[in-house]
């Protein structure tokens, strides 16, 4: 009673492909069985395709969807990240609750039909435009929330403590006034959160201290000593080099290591970014368990670097992905350019492949599995008992893998471009909520996303 099942001829197991595999779950949406080799019951739905995982995405910014393509010009002769934030926080400025939880609704809605079916949204707008609190001080928090819930998208909630402009404990500027919070008031916010939806399997909560330059070592202490020990930490880190040479100044070390030297930094922690890891730091973050958050169309839409990702592999690091400020939203673009950066840096082929995994694509697919899972905070990542039940359903007929040996699925369906996804339906929770490329809930997501944005651009 209570248990719905599918039936795979394929699916993607811990173990790699397997044949004739039964998928029960439990109206929780949990994975109660998995069985290979396997007759199908007489009353088992059938799935169309192949069967995957579905994909946690660690990093997102949900409102910056909506300025996608709106910065791809040159403001000035030495355009960087720090000019694009300069434009990112002005249209910040602008975003109203409605606004935002209309962005945030059809950007879920577009990682499901990608076959993303989890997030982490490092969540930093807190306040009303001109800075002051909202009466539910949760207010836009809970509207993201709310975003994931009807889109159908499993959700780890990071709201974001921001408490300077840059190291040395430098005031805020006025541009920033929605982000702004003192440790207290971001605890209070996020308790506020708990209270208006508590954690379910679709939902955890966690904190991000925005970064090394945003938060004191003080207020960190203070953040993490009233979590509880399990509860998943974020924090962007060393993403330009200019953050590195003003951490040095400041502080006279590295900001990975200045994290390491300070803080209990493990599997609950997720370090964004970290492109500018020294060997030095490389090591030490692969040793420490956390997970190396990469989010590469961002890192590259932003000129950010190319992460040390072979020695980092190579020390036991644990990585997962993101799409961060969403300049593209999908987790197969993530893959390949991961590979395809460290192609052009190193000016060999398969880099990121391994003795064990000689395909590049499986290698990276299940790294970025188990890593999202770790820093999500949740049962999630892959096809096993006690898991949520969350994959994607693959087209068998899309010329990506079509004719192709199993081996060769992951390959194609990552490296080889045929115009749609390969992407047919995706399950959240044992709940089917895209089903031959279409979201059940698409057409009015899409028309408030675009009432959102024509108030916005006017």
């Amino acid at each position: 009673m209570g248990l719905t099942m599918l039936f795979a001829d394929h699916a993607y197991l811990p173990d790699g492909w397997r044949r004739n595999v039964l998928l029960r779950w439990d109206v929780a949406g949990s994975l109660t069985e998995v069985t290979p080799d396997t007759d199908a019951p007489a009353c088992a739905a059938r799935a169309a395709g192949p069967v995957l995982p579905g994909v946690p995405n660690l990093h997102s910014h949900a409102f910056q969807r909506a300025m996608a393509g709106l910065t791809e010009y040159r403001a000035n002769a030495s355009d960087s990240f720090w000019s694009w934030r300069d434009l990112m926080y002005r249209f910040a400025l602008k975003i109203t609750p409605d606004a935002l939880a209309a962005i945030a609704r059809w950007l879920y809605v577009e990682m499901l039909k990608c076959g993303y079916t989890s997030v982490c949204e490092f969540h930093y707008m807190h306040h009303a435009q001109d800075g002051s609190r909202y009466p539910q001080i949760e207010e836009l928090g809970a509207r993201v929330v709310g975003a994931a819930r009807d889109a159908g998208i499993g959700i780890t909630m990071l709201p974001v403590a921001y408490q300077f402009s840059g190291f040395g404990n430098k005031p805020p500027h006025d541009d920033q006034r929605r982000f702004i919070n003192t440790p207290d008031g971001l605890l209070g916010l996020l308790d506020a959160l708990r209270q208006a939806e508590p954690e379910h399997g679709a939902l955890r909560y966690g904190v991000a201290p925005h970064s090394p330059r945003a938060v004191s070592e003080a207020g960190l202490r203070a953040l993490l000593d009233c979590l509880p020990d399990d509860a998943p930490v974020h924090i962007h880190v060393a993403e330009q080099t200019a953050e590195v040479d003003d951490c040095v100044r400041a502080h006279g070390v590295r900001p990975v290591q200045w994290l390491l030297d300070r803080f209990d930094v493990g599997a609950r922690w997720c370090l964004v970014h970290a492109t500018h890891a020294d060997a030095i730091e490389t090591a030490a973050l692969a040793r420490s368990g956390a997970v190396a958050g990469l989010c590469l169309t961002t890192e590259a839409n932003l000129g950010d670097g190319i992460f040390p990702a072979v020695d980092y592999l190579a020390h036991g690091g644990v990585i997962g992905i993101g799409s961060d400020s969403h300049a593209s939203v999908d987790w197969r673009a993530e893959l390949r350019l991961l590979e395809y950066g460290q192609r052009l840096a190193n000016r060999v082929r398969n880099v990121l492949a391994s003795d064990t995994r000689p395909y590049a694509a499986d290698r990276l697919f299940n790294a970025s599995l188990a890593g999202g899972a770790q820093a999500s905070g949740r049962r999630i990542g892959a096809l096993r008992e006690g898991c949520r039940a969350d994959w994607l359903v693959l087209d068998p007929d899309h010329p990506a893998i079509a004719e192709h040996e199993s081996d060769a699925w992951l390959s194609g369906a990552v490296f080889a471009e045929h115009g749609d996804t390969p992407v047919r339906d995706v399950y959240t929770g044992g709940e089917c909520v895209v089903r031959e490329r279409c979201h059940r809930d698409q057409a009015a997501a899409y028309a408030d996303y675009r009432a959102a944005l024509a108030q916005l651009l006017c």
